[in-house]
């Protein structure tokens, strides 16, 4: 366009940088060309229009743990009918159990034997059904965790799940801001939590609680309280009367999160003198690729499954575990 508003003859009287302006191809660098001989800050110079161009975000705003597993605040938050996931969500392909429980097992089949190597892996989902209830800050959720405890190595028999976990539940989620003990509590859910094996005697194992949650954070560290009450059952229809001598009535589970690590202990117990028992759970979730991380768990007390409510298990187990907290 300057080509054809300057005359030709002109050229020979514009100073020598603007004629080589001219022969700049480039439109963005010719233009930048002219601006400097006109003495004018070039766009990249220009400090307001730099503040423009940074508006937008370079990196979304990181919300906490709790924020993304409960959809807390309103950047995140989605419809209703929306899956997401719940508990953890692993296979450990190697785990070994230097006490297997296999008592139960021999009473249905005498036959039959247990291999201390195992593989287990947990499938945990939640739907929200319900959100912004009645206008107020709570949702509505359904979640569902399968567990299960594969005998993969036992080739003798056919390599048979010994026990699978079946755990749904229906959630009143309340979401919360309040300061205790210099943590912030961002969230109460009550609800209706059923757990059983689905099998028959005399390996059948369930119960039904009602269950309260409490979930904490202060920084990188995030506290999940957690407390149920057993709904009573007949003396002939209880498959496990004493569970909850063995698993109490609650447990307290901590996450600490370091840069893509995430150390996770969970603790339970009875809380009684006489016949003390409880449980210990140790995990470090690694990075790998950007949504598997290593997995490495350690378990040691009662109730890791149902079937072995009332035995001891001392466990541990390598693998693999889908990462929901970065």
């Amino acid at each position: 366009m300057l080509l054809c508003i300057i005359p030709a003859d002109g050229l020979a009287d514009t100073p020598g940088s603007m004629v080589e302006c001219v022969k700049i191809e480039d439109d963005a660098e010719r233009l930048k060309c002219y601006d400097q001989q006109a003495g004018r800050k070039s766009v990249e110079s220009s400090p307001e229009i730099g503040l423009a161009q940074k508006t937008p975000k370079e990196k979304s705003e990181k919300f906490s743990y709790l924020s993304r597993l409960w959809e807390l605040d309103d950047e995140i938050r989605r419809d209703k009918y929306a899956i997401s996931l719940h508990h953890s969500n692993y296979i450990l392909p190697f785990t070994s159990n230097d006490s297997p429980n296999v008592d139960p097992i021999r009473e249905a089949d005498p036959t039959k034997d247990l291999k201390k190597e195992e593989v287990i892996f947990q499938l945990s989902l939640k739907i929200k059904l319900w959100q912004d209830i009645f206008g107020k800050e709570m949702d509505l959720w359904v979640g569902y965790t399968q567990r299960s405890f594969w005998q993969l190595y036992n080739f003798d028999d056919s390599s048979p799940f010994r026990e699978t976990n079946y755990e749904p539940e229906l959630l009143l989620n309340f979401r919360t801001d309040y300061s205790l003990l210099g943590f912030k509590g961002r969230f109460i859910n009550v609800g209706f939590n059923h757990q059983s094996n689905g099998q028959t005697e005399p390996l059948s194992r369930s119960w039904n609680r009602v269950v309260t949650n409490f979930g904490f954070e202060k920084d990188n560290l995030t506290l999940l309280l957690k407390g149920w009450y057993r709904f009573p059952e007949n003396a002939e229809d209880d498959d496990n009367p004493d569970i909850e001598d063995y698993l109490g009535y609650g447990e307290v589970q901590t996450y600490y999160f370091l840069k893509k690590h995430r150390f996770g202990v969970m603790w339970r117990n009875n809380l009684k003198s006489h016949h003390n028992r409880g449980s210990l759970q140790l995990e470090w979730s690694f990075p790998l690729i950007e949504r598997v991380s290593g997995f490495i768990q350690y378990f040691n007390g009662y109730g890791e499954s149902l079937l072995d409510y009332n035995h001891s298990v001392n466990r541990i187990g390598i693998g693999f575990i889908l990462t929901d907290w970065n």
